[in-house]
């Protein structure tokens, strides 16, 4: 038996017009529409959706009709409440109305926009040489008066802030070393390497007196609570982990970053601990239960620093997209602060409200905290013999006093930075032309 076969025109067709009778007999046999009830439904749309500009428009035809015509006291009319109750019987054209009353009048909203405080420039005042690699880290000392740095040499050097001068150098990583940080309330200094060692250095004896064992990778980056005696150390095996400083005790294992964790700071207040990932994820951590509470992923890009501001409740992000800024309580966006095209490495902030981040091409850039208002912009100088390449800016740091700066770069050298004292708002003025649409996207 021979099959009929027909094109491919031919069944396409023929599908078609089964699949329109079909959909046509359907609409044939609809309920008829209720009128009352179709313009129901749109009094309640427009209500929900048009509710705050139905009171702002009949706001504006009270003031015009008060301006008009003086009225008696007797019969003044009483003020709008602050929730619209009338749905009116025609929303349609009351929409249309309230449309056609906007674009005629708009209403023009103006945000105040704060003019950004003026700051010094800063200048480079001393290069410190001794290192025999890349300079990964710094940490100042609580009583100002001498700092250290670790470097991909293996070797933590601490210098007097003062002169510059070397006053002792500490071996015993087998690896580079990537995190320093001092204890506000013993004489020790804690240190993090490539070497997967997180060790505590007693400086009465220039000793290693704990190590502490658990990270399964390099260790990026540490921070101590300022008033528990609790560490916090974070790496490449996407974890931050939480030790009791005197047992050594694993007290969490703070898991949920998918890549590298590169940055981690502590506070007094929640959330206690801050994590920036390569995952491009920010994460806010409850230290009691050791479990993320908020998840950032505004960030593009890897995030590789954060820093809290020293007084505001606030943090900002580093990533090559741009750096934000946040509340600290609960994550929410303030701003961006774009233009340091570059990836960033570190980020500083001090009490006079400037920023500085560090790129991996030398580049530094100093922002007014408030407002964004990028004020300067450095080139970090390559020490002689180096190649133009080894111009990165692994760190910053800030002195107690917030008047000197320090970085620790690629060409195996320290740079002390310091405001101009010569400068003025005369000599060096405020050029800034607020963008606000760029500030406050995301």
């Amino acid at each position: 038996m021979d099959v009929q076969r027909h094109s491919v025109h031919t069944l396409v067709f023929r599908s078609l017009k089964r699949t329109h009778d079909m959909f046509l007999a359907n609409q044939g046999n609809l309920p008829p529409t209720d009128s009352i009830l179709e313009k129901l439904k749109i009094g309640v749309k427009a209500k929900d959706c048009y509710g705050s500009v139905f009171q702002q428009v009949n706001l504006n035809n009270e003031i015009k009709k008060r301006k008009d015509s003086e009225i008696s006291a007797s019969s003044e009319i009483e003020p709008l409440n602050n929730s619209l109750t009338i749905v009116p019987s025609n929303p349609v054209q009351v929409v249309d109305n309230v449309v056609s009353n906007i674009m005629t009048n708009p209403i023009k909203k103006t945000l105040p926009i704060a003019k950004p405080k003026w700051h010094a420039p800063w200048k480079l005042y001393r290069v410190i040489s001794g290192h025999l690699g890349w300079v990964r880290c710094c940490a100042i000392e609580p009583g100002n008066e001498w700092f250290a740095t670790g470097s991909a040499d293996r070797v933590i050097k601490i210098w007097d802030l003062a002169t510059g001068k070397l006053k002792i150098s500490l071996t015993g990583h087998i690896s580079s070393v990537r995190g320093l940080a001092f204890s506000q309330r013993h004489p020790y200094l804690f240190s993090c390497g490539e070497d997967r060692q997180v060790k505590c250095w007693d400086l009465e004896y220039n000793k290693v007196i704990r190590h502490y064992h658990g990270h399964l990778s390099a260790v990026y980056s540490m921070a101590l609570h300022p008033t528990i005696d609790v560490l916090v150390t974070a790496g490449r095996d996407c974890t931050a982990r939480v030790w009791d400083m005197r047992t050594k005790a694993n007290v969490h294992t703070l898991t949920g970053h998918t890549n590298t964790v590169a940055s981690v700071i502590c506070q007094v207040f929640d959330p206690q601990i801050i994590t920036g990932s390569h995952d491009c994820t920010i994460r806010l951590w409850d230290l009691a239960a050791g479990k993320s509470r908020v998840t950032l992923t505004n960030h593009k890009k890897s995030v590789r620093a954060i820093a809290f501001h020293p007084t505001l409740n606030m943090f900002a992000s580093a990533s090559p997209d741009n750096i934000k800024q946040w509340k600290s309580e609960d994550g929410k966006f303030i701003q961006n602060l774009s233009g340091h095209n570059a990836i960033i490495n570190c980020l500083a902030v001090n009490e006079d409200g400037v920023l500085v981040s560090g790129a991996d091409n030398g580049t530094m850039h100093l922002w007014d905290w408030r407002t964004g208002y990028n004020f300067q912009r450095l080139q970090a100088p390559v020490q002689p013999g180096s190649m133009d390449s080894e111009a990165g800016v692994f760190s910053i740091t800030f002195d107690m006093s917030g008047t000197r700066m320090i970085t620790t770069e690629a060409d195996k050298t320290i740079k002390v930075y310091k405001e101009d004292n010569e400068a003025s708002e005369e000599s060096h003025p405020i050029n800034w032309k607020p963008d606000i649409v760029k500030r406050r996207k995301y």
